[in-house]
């Protein structure tokens, strides 16, 4: 089977995991432990970052590599198209969600941790002791959104930069079902997975506490504004998304954590 290696707080591990379910492909989830997890992931592949799909004996690394895999591997349901022109086009605009939508909906979180404390502890690694997650969550509101307002990572500032990310995939799919016409891609899947800072999912997809979900970015994740481009997301994961895999999790008994890098 395969074993998506991942943290499961990782917007580009849901990318993954909703191309996955896509395909219909079975796998289970690999929780890598920040800290030796990484460095069992470095020894296997010579990289730390998440998410890795193994399938046998075969490593890959980087969502958009792990996509192209799965189409050559795996081609029924393609998500990437065969069209040149629709191909170059689908691309484009994965990439611009990893570089683009992907950092802008980090700084979101960022936004999220400074004005809501049960965010705060929801994006941590199970391991994390409890003392921690308590001075987290006792932190004053808004102070880490002060203390990054002055390189840009202000709440206004962030908001102001996600609405316009959302207003232009809202105006491509005004009038269509998914964003390059008929039938779902790896654009679609991208843009879905990593708007999970911006606007959490709602029900049973992700393991990660209920009181995050539905939650998001304020000013965003509940402005009427945005509401069909939250319908068009729900709709996509309702139909595609199936979220039984099952977890397991690479040396629980690791050291304490440390860093850990997402891509």
């Amino acid at each position: 089977m395969l074993e998506l290696h991942q943290f499961e707080a990782s917007h580009y591990a849901e990318k993954v995991r909703l191309i996955l379910d896509y395909k219909g492909l079975a796998y289970t989830k690999v929780e890598v432990v920040p800290g030796i997890g990484q460095l069992e992931l470095f020894q296997k592949t010579g990289q730390r970052q998440v998410p890795v799909l193994k399938d046998e004996d075969i490593y890959i690394a980087d969502s958009t590599a792990i996509a192209e895999y799965l189409d050559r591997k795996y081609p029924e349901k393609p998500v990437i198209p065969t069209d040149p022109k629709q191909k170059a086009l689908c691309m484009i605009m994965e990439q611009w969600a990893d570089d683009v939508l992907g950092l802008d909906a980090r700084k979101g979180l960022i936004a999220c941790l400074s004005q809501n404390p049960n965010f705060r502890t929801a994006f941590l690694p199970a391991i994390t002791p409890p003392p921690v997650k308590s001075l987290l969550s006792g932190l004053p509101v808004n102070l880490l959104g002060n203390l990054g307002a002055p390189v840009g990572l202000g709440a206004d500032s962030v908001r102001e930069t996600i609405k316009h990310d959302l207003r232009y995939l809202s105006a491509i799919l005004a009038d269509q079902a998914y964003l390059l016409g008929d039938q779902p891609t790896l654009a679609d899947f991208a843009v879905a997975g990593l708007t999970m800072y911006i606007k959490v999912p709602m029900g049973s997809y992700l393991n990660l506490p209920e009181g995050i979900k539905g939650e998001g970015v304020p000013g965003v994740s509940d402005s009427p504004e945005f509401d069909a481009f939250w319908a068009w997301r729900d709709k996509l994961y309702a139909d595609f998304r199936d979220g039984t895999a099952t977890t397991a999790v690479s040396n629980s008994d690791s050291q304490r954590p440390t860093s850990i890098s997402i891509d």
